[in-house]
């Protein structure tokens, strides 16, 4: 709780140690605001998109039981789910997703992404990193890690002098902090700032619904189950800041005003000490949190509740459901990056679409229902009013699956990285449209190889940024945006 006692008092009069304490005690924001409170060149991208949504769903959904079917292959390969046509001719989705077939004309399908790396790199899909490996990816802030997708936006915008509307961070994550409700809850690498300044991590928020549905085993000796709130949650379910990013009931505007004017007084005395770059990123840093803490915007925005009761329902009362009402509700508010996360919940092993076993029970009751129903209703909710046009909508995981299915309780599909498949839409890419093509058996890229570092440099030109502008290091060095990565025209409309 916020709060602060005694007397007003100046620098110049003293300021006891636990005044101090209570200054830097404002609390963590998930985790981005924790280090919001403590303390390049290139020319222009396209600029189609105002704005971002990314969709990750972690554990990496089967390409084979979503936008990639194979029909003719033989059963291991193809599954025992069958295949729809979609509203666009010669595509076809997975029978589950009979809503999102509605929708395949207003996206475009990349068939083809490919890399080395057939494990859980969240820091390899969604950073400039050039490679990877697995003792890193849980040392999610080491500095050899390279900043996220989003805070590289919120990078370059600030070097821009673009400001997201007052009271709105610039890259928010939700439903939660990645990793952060599981019984192993070892934060992965890949959605913080990395070498640059914590400044640029994504703010993120929590929920407070419930789980309403037992979800289905991930694994043979999974001896907990879990209501998991993906498969169904209750209307009373709400997304929130975490409880520092509220101001408590005894304590006003007036006197939070207070404790900033009693940090900047600290902070110039600091300045003739000490000006590092650091010390420099502080003041942005108080602003950010101040603006949270103090506006009302972030906590109308994610107010899912101001939905009517049938839009709630049509993007389905599952988690992921709910969040994407939430993204679409804070573009409308003038965010700029917002990243959706379908994250584990309860059991880590095997977690969210990471579906080496019991693959057919959880796709069938946990994941496409909802993932149809949601994703849906964001790009038809998007488009009918207007924003989609504006608004960069991609789906992309950190890998795909095997072709063949293995022999597993309930099946399952491994970990494949050589084929698999992003969708994306609005802000600038075109609809209705296939990329890239796969062999008969979804095992490997045929045409049009696209690497996840190509699609962060196709984000950025769409953002307004040239993907071979470079972002310094800590020690200065400038590095490319994008990595690797290189635009791919043919996601562009």
């Amino acid at each position: 709780m916020l709060g602060i006692q005694g007397n007003r008092r100046t620098l110049c009069d003293g300021i006891s140690r636990r005044d101090l304490l209570q200054i830097g005690a404002l609390g963590p924001l998930g985790v981005g605001l924790a280090d919001v409170l403590a303390a390049g060149t290139g020319s222009a991208g396209s600029g189609a998109a105002k704005s971002c949504i990314l969709l990750f769903p972690y554990g990496s959904p089967p390409t084979h039981e979503t936008f990639d079917p194979k029909p003719e292959a033989p059963v291991e390969i193809r599954g025992e789910l069958g295949s729809i046509e979609s509203n666009v001719p010669g595509l076809r989705v997975c029978e589950l997703l009979p809503r999102v077939a509605g929708v395949m004309d207003k996206v475009t399908v990349a068939r083809s992404l490919t890399h080395s790396f057939p494990v859980h790199g969240v820091a390899y899909a969604v950073t400039g990193i050039p490679t990877y490996t697995p003792a890193l990816e849980t040392k999610a802030r080491d500095l050899k890690h390279w900043p996220y997708v989003g805070s590289v936006v919120e990078y370059l915008d600030g070097q821009r002098g673009i400001r997201p509307p007052e009271g709105m961070p610039g890259n928010i994550g939700l439903p939660w902090l990645l990793n952060s409700k599981t019984d192993n809850p070892l934060v992965n690498a890949g959605v913080f700032s990395g070498f640059l300044n914590s400044r640029f991590d994504p703010v993120w928020t929590d929920f407070d619904g419930p789980g309403l549905h037992v979800a289905p085993r991930s694994t043979v000796g999974q001896k907990t189950r879990y209501r998991n709130p993906y498969g169904g949650t209750t209307s009373g379910g709400r997304f929130h800041m975490a409880p520092a990013a509220r101001l408590s009931g005894d304590l006003s505007i007036d006197r939070l005003n207070l404790r900033r004017s009693l940090l900047e007084q600290f902070e110039r005395e600091r300045r003739d000490l000490d000006n590092s770059l650091a010390v420099q990123a502080m003041g942005r840093q108080r602003e950010m949190a101040m603006s949270l803490l103090t506006s009302g915007r972030v906590r109308e925005a994610l107010d899912i509740g101001r939905e009517s009761p049938a839009m709630r329902e049509r993007y389905g009362m599952t988690l992921f459901g709910q969040t994407c009402l939430a993204a679409r509700r804070l573009i409308e508010s003038g965010a700029r990056f917002v990243t959706v996360l379908w994250d584990c919940f309860g059991q880590f092993g095997n977690g969210a679409w990471d579906t080496h076993q019991y693959h057919y029970p959880r796709l069938k009751e946990l994941l496409l229902p909802g993932f149809d129903l949601a994703y849906s209703a964001l790009i038809e909710d998007m488009s009918s009013r207007g924003l989609l046009d504006e608004t960069l909508v991609m789906w992309m995981s950190e890998h795909g699956r095997t072709p063949k299915i293995n022999s597993k309780p309930g099946g399952g599909r491994d970990h494949w990285s050589r084929a698999y498949t992003a969708v994306v839409a609005g802000g600038g890419t075109p609809a209705g449209r296939v990329v890239g093509r796969t062999t008969p058996d979804g095992g490997d890229v045929r045409e049009t190889p696209i690497s996840p570092k190509d699609m962060q440099a196709t984000l950025y030109h769409l953002l307004g940024y040239d993907p071979r502008m470079t972002m310094p290091d800590r020690n200065g060095q400038p590095h490319p945006i994008a990595g690797t990565g290189s635009l791919r025209p043919e996601l562009l409309g």
